[in-house]
């Protein structure tokens, strides 16, 4: 693995944990929510500048490019989005139907409660995380990968630690199969950045969906389809 690739791994994991160095001052903040949030914000921020520092030779490249095929990106970056909320259903299907686990992320959740909480906070679940992301998950961890095993195989590994790392392990298909997607995207296109703008509009589509019901609504509609379950497969 390229030295700057594991630089900008070393920059996710620092980012992760970075809001450990808040904890000392924690019982001297009133509104420890907003500030965690706020601190997640500046967190994404600075290391998504750091990881375009790192692969700033590949950013120039692509500018500096004559052909930089963005009909070509559009058009894969519009295919993608449908495959990514197709793959996405098949996946919740699979969940549901052989695994029984009824729908809807805890993860996910907890997103947009914060999100409600502190409305900025959408940046990082809309833009600064599904770029941040697509840099360390796909080109570094899945690209260097790739170059030892065949597709299915990195893409397959990459993509359970992309589900991992969200920490939401009953949803572990979901995020694994979605990962996978976004492998396909890049070796497909050879442009980073179409699983990026992907990714991109599949976040935003979501914190849209999600923002436009009701908690309570929500939560009913959550409920009306765990009976559902019961009574189509023997759900308990």
């Amino acid at each position: 693995m390229p030295r700057k690739y594991i630089y900008l791994i070393i920059t996710y994991i620092a980012m992760q944990f970075s809001i450990f160095l808040a904890l000392p001052f924690a019982s001297f903040i009133e509104d420890l929510d907003t500030f965690q949030a706020n601190w997640n914000i500046a967190s994404f921020a600075i290391a998504l500048m750091i990881s375009i520092y790192f692969i700033r030779d590949e950013v120039q490249d692509f500018f500096q490019a004559q052909q930089k095929k963005i009909g070509t990106i559009i058009l894969w970056s519009v295919l993608g989005f449908f495959l990514v909320m197709i793959t996405q259903g098949v996946a919740v299907v699979i969940e549901m139907v052989v695994f029984k686990i009824p729908p809807g992320s805890e993860n996910t959740m907890d997103l947009m409660n914060i999100a409600r909480q502190t409305p900025l906070f959408i940046v990082i679940i809309s833009i600064l995380g599904p770029i941040l992301e697509e840099l360390v998950f796909r080109k570094a961890i899945f690209g260097s990968l790739y170059k030892r095993m065949n597709f299915f195989f990195a893409a397959l590994l990459s993509g359970v630690i992309f589900a991992a790392v969200h920490n939401d392990f009953e949803h572990l298909l979901i995020y694994t199969s979605v990962g996978m997607v976004f492998a396909f995207l890049y070796v497909e296109t050879k442009r980073i950045l179409v699983p990026i703008i992907v990714h991109m509009s599949m976040n935003t589509f979501a914190v849209i969906g999600q923002l436009s019901v009701d908690p309570e609504e929500m939560e009913q509609q959550m409920d009306q389809i765990k009976e559902l379950m019961t009574i189509l497969i023997g759900g308990h």
